[in-house]
């Protein structure tokens, strides 16, 4: 009885939520309308796009395209971590989108399988998976989220090591007698890594765009929330004109980026240092634990 007043309290539910949310009486904004406006743009110019430039798409990415459309119609945005996060690894925000709620599904169903023998044997009621339910979407949905979070990590960690080595070669142009959009092109032509090829793009968008190089690597810094490109944009806004000035200062920059990238380095190999402590300290009380056992049994007669 309990399980039906359950599932039609949560009918009811569901359905008083989609009328307020289909309803053009309730937060009908003029935000949300600019929203809704462009969002049916996007979706007429895709929609008479040519079909040889539209990519195949997988179906995670077309449920995000979909959420996508519902909240930008909505005037809802994703936070800046996130839409920073997603531009760190690669990711587009229907995708992200698409990967999440799939993760949410799959949490909410994972506590009813795993807990279905127990239910069919009678020592569950089925109460019990419909409420871990809600508890299992939302881990499904913050897995998701670490997981972009952790990723980010890593490539920021592997960006600011090419953005120390970027340093070095923008200082050696310059001593080549190179003027820094000059040594700044040159520099970003060297090596095929994913961030340096990102590097490229700015700078060959920023050329483009009819804006300095620096100007688009402070607005990479800040999209991808990495400071020593920031630093690096706001330094050579301030000395552009003197190419040894910019040197000097750059070289002590590519510097101090690795003497930070070998104490961070140092930190992690510790962290991990200590992992395998614990675990070798956890391998051994259980060790011991089996050798004690039999003794203690015989000894309390169990």
């Amino acid at each position: 009885m309990m399980t039906w007043i359950l599932l039609a309290g949560a009918m009811a539910g569901a359905g008083a939520w989609l009328l307020v949310g289909r309803s053009a009486a309730f937060g009908a904004t003029a935000a949300s309308e600019l929203a809704r406006l462009d969002a049916l743009r996007r979706q007429t110019a895709d929609r008479f796009a040519p079909h040889s430039e539209v990519p195949d798409e997988s179906r995670s990415h077309r449920l995000g395209t979909r959420v996508a459309s519902l909240l930008s119609a909505r005037g809802v945005v994703l936070p800046a971590s996130i839409r920073s996060n997603l531009a760190v690894v690669g990711k587009s925000p229907e995708d992200h989108l698409g990967s999440t709620l799939l993760a949410a599904i799959a949490g909410a169903f994972a506590p009813a399988i795993a807990l279905a023998p127990a239910i069919l044997l009678g020592f569950l009621t089925p109460v019990v998976p419909l409420w871990l339910a809600i508890v299992g979407a939302l881990g499904g949905a913050a897995l998701a989220q670490l997981q972009l979070a952790s990723e980010a990590k890593e490539r920021r960690r592997d960006f600011r090591h090419v953005v120390s080595a970027f340093l070095d070669l923008v200082a050696m142009n310059l001593s080549g007698g190179r003027g820094v959009p000059e040594a700044l092109a040159s520099a970003a032509g060297v090596s095929q890594g994913w961030g340096m090829v990102r590097l490229r793009e700015t700078i060959e968008n920023a050329r483009l765009q009819g804006i300095t190089p620096w100007s688009a690597l402070g607005r990479l810094g800040e999209e991808m929330q990495v400071e020593e490109l920031r630093d690096l944009a706001a330094a050579l806004a301030l000395v552009a004109e003197d190419g040894a000035k910019v040197r000097d200062s750059l070289t002590a920059r590519a510097a101090s980026m690795r003497q930070r990238e070998l104490a961070d380095s140092e930190a992690r190999a510790q962290e991990r240092s200590q992992s395998m402590l614990i675990a070798q300290l956890l391998l051994a009380t259980g060790f011991l634990v089996f050798l004690i056992y039999p003794a203690l049994s015989g000894i309390a007669g169990f």
